[in-house]
């Protein structure tokens, strides 16, 4: 019997929130998070969705009615990435910098000490704090077509909200160099090669495949998918100075000229023209 009343989520803004899956004292025991897609396309992560997206994992762990949470986008693609108004205030804004900072940093410590097992469904694009969500959860399915990127370097900071504490981990060093520094794309089928997502499957199976997972663990053996979850993420806390050393030198480089000229050229659809730099 569930020890506490289940949560409630509605009030989330920018997370369109649901229960179902298995039925356990009254109540679905699967949490099924969407991400909106506030401009009808694409979910972006502005100030309020960058929050929320941290928080929800809290929410998620303490509410005793909930086996398992799956997250998915609505719209076009998975998700945008940050909000380019967000991006601009935070190369501006030193009290925004370092709110976004703390939030960047809960994010990924939350999802790896959420004890709920996630399952993420990744379609079109993928990118930014959503991807962080979208690779760090537990059974990770992408469409074939989905395209995975972390813009960092094309933005003109680290790659520090989570690359460096799981792309190594997943894909090897090599492939995840090549990848966040040259900011290249990763479709879903390759993902799938290179150990990067745990499956790939049609668009149209996405969804139903996903959902397939989540009701799985669901009615698995709670200690059991917990803590055997608990002892692998510990290969991700052992990382925890690597992704903290990442972190802070991505947010150092909001404070520098070359995120203005990435955020720029975004805006002016053009490439960006960094300035040499030989000192970093």
């Amino acid at each position: 019997m569930n020890s506490a009343a289940p949560l409630n989520y509605d009030h989330y803004q920018t997370l369109s929130i649901r229960r179902f899956g298995p039925v356990v004292g009254g109540v679905a025991s699967g949490l099924d998070i969407c991400m909106k897609a506030a401009n009808g396309r694409l979910p972006t992560a502005g100030h309020d969705g960058h929050r929320e997206l941290t928080d929800i994992w809290r929410d998620v762990q303490r509410d005793d009615s909930v086996r398992v949470a799956l997250l998915r986008g609505e719209g076009q693609g998975f998700s945008g990435g940050g909000d380019l108004g967000l991006v601009s205030d935070m190369a501006h804004d030193d009290a925004v910098r370092v709110r976004v900072w703390r939030e960047a940093r809960d994010l990924v410590y939350n999802l790896i000490n959420c004890d709920k097992p996630i399952v993420s469904a990744m379609h079109g694009a993928a990118v930014g704090a959503g991807l962080v969500a979208g690779l760090l959860a537990d059974v990770s399915i992408a469409a074939k077509t989905a395209r995975i990127i972390d813009g960092h370097t094309r933005l003109g900071v680290a790659a520090g909200d989570h690359a460096a504490v799981i792309w190594p981990l997943l894909c090897g060093m090599a492939k995840a160099k090549y990848h966040l520094l040259l900011c290249e794309p990763v479709s879903g089928e390759e993902a799938e090669r290179i150990g990067l997502v745990s499956l790939c499957v049609d668009e149209a199976d996405l969804l139903p495949r996903a959902y397939a997972v989540a009701e799985k663990l669901a009615l698995g053996s709670t200690h059991a998918v917990r803590w055997t979850k608990y002892a692998l993420n510990n290969w991700l806390r052992m990382a925890g100075p690597t992704f903290d050393a990442s972190l802070a030198l991505e947010f150092m480089g909001f404070a520098g000229a070359d995120v203005r000229e990435g955020v720029a050229s975004l805006r002016e659809r053009r490439t960006p023209q960094f300035v040499r730099d030989e000192r970093g």
